[in-house]
């Protein structure tokens, strides 16, 4: 039996919903595996990564064969469009994962540098508890939950300038540059990965209200 419209678009929202939680299941994987110095966590993170790509061209094949057998309009048409554009951000925050996975590998090793991973230990909680806030927005179509996200993303922010500043009181011995050049770049995928999740809150307040409201 055919499926309904609905029915699809209910499958495609699911589909959403399983990719956000697998980018953050990366995430929270790929920080696990830098601060324990986990090669193996690491090659795990790389390899799943594959799954988050397929799972993206899936969900855009299927919300174009829906564009096209049953023309959506209105809400419907909002939500389609909310959906290709929402996976594009949780491929973008799968790859940072990725990338933080590789960070660990070229490491090859447990940093010591304890205060500087624990402010990206906590930086990757407060990402990853961002970006559930923001499918649990979508999920329930909820326009307020969605345009709070900004302001959940202020702390993380400030954790990333505290990480820099802690930074500059890190022995500064030539051995430590290669480590402080990748830390630094762990940090800052860690506040793109909640900038993503604050666009996927303006998608879904387009969603809800109709109107986009795009954060300063």
């Amino acid at each position: 039996m055919r499926k309904t419209f609905h029915e699809e678009l209910k499958e495609l929202q699911a589909e959403i919903l399983r990719m956000g939680d697998l980018a953050v299941s990366a995430v929270t994987k790929s920080i696990k595996s830098l601060i324990e110095g986990n090669i193996e966590l690491a090659d795990e993170v790389i390899i799943g990564d594959d799954e988050v790509d397929k799972l993206n061209l899936d969900i855009e094949e299927a919300s174009m064969h829906i564009l096209a057998r049953q023309q959506p309009v209105a809400k419907d048409l909002r939500l389609i469009h909310a959906v290709l554009l929402i996976t594009v951000h949780l491929e973008r925050i799968g790859d940072y994962a990725l990338n933080i996975a590789k960070i660990t590998k070229r490491l090859n090793r447990q940093i010591e540098e304890k205060t500087l991973l624990d402010l990206i230990s906590e930086m990757g909680s407060l990402s990853c508890s961002l970006v559930n806030k923001s499918l649990q927005a979508f999920d329930e179509k909820d326009a307020e939950l969605a345009t709070s996200l900004s302001l959940l993303d202020e702390p993380i922010d400030h954790l990333y300038k505290r990480f820099l500043k802690e930074l500059k009181k890190s022995r500064d011995d030539e051995d430590f540059m290669g480590e402080a050049t990748e830390l630094i770049l762990a940090s800052r995928y860690l506040e793109r990965v909640a900038d993503h999740a604050v666009d996927i809150g303006e998608r879904v307040t387009f969603l809800v209200t109709g109107e986009f409201k795009e954060v300063e």
